[in-house]
């Protein structure tokens, strides 16, 4: 999905109001389309789209799990500024895959953080990788689709 301002042609994206909405729509517009229940769809994104789904979650979104890609820990050399707030409501399977040189969060800081999330976590390094993880697609595909295939196959019918 595109949010708003990718839309409209503009580069600054829109207020984090607007952005949870549009993935609250667009879930719902997924399910209803595709007859599936929300609670059994995995919702995601890279960066700024991974954390706006989690955020959404968070604040009650139904979904079976999470993949999150380059997720932004906090704004680069600002760690001071962690956008974790709601890291403790995801009570839900988490996948999060990031660049061992992503300058939004360390390896290091990103594990402590992912220490606040109830739910099952599962975190990938890609060696090398910055935060737009470049060249690397094939490689985060097949993490992804290795681990979506564990999380549908443990759940029940």
């Amino acid at each position: 999905m595109d949010f708003p301002y990718t839309l409209a042609g503009r580069r600054a994206p829109d207020r984090p109001p607007v952005l949870i909405a549009t993935v609250v729509n667009e879930a719902a517009s997924l399910a209803a389309g595709t007859a599936v229940a929300p609670e059994r769809i995995f919702l995601g994104g890279r960066s700024m789209g991974g954390r706006m789904c989690s955020i959404a979650v968070a604040e009650g979104l139904p979904a079976a799990g999470l993949v999150l890609i380059s997720y932004p820990l906090h704004p680069p050399g600002r760690p001071d500024n962690m956008r974790t707030d709601h890291f403790g409501r995801l009570d839900l399977p988490c996948l999060f895959v990031s660049g061992s040189r992503d300058t939004f969060g360390s390896p290091a800081e990103l594990e402590l953080a992912l220490a606040l999330i109830p739910g099952a976590v599962t975190f990938h390094y890609i060696e090398r990788g910055d935060h737009g993880l470049r060249g690397r697609d094939a490689e985060v595909a097949a993490l992804v689709a290795e681990w979506l295939t564990e999380q549908i196959s443990t759940r029940s019918p």
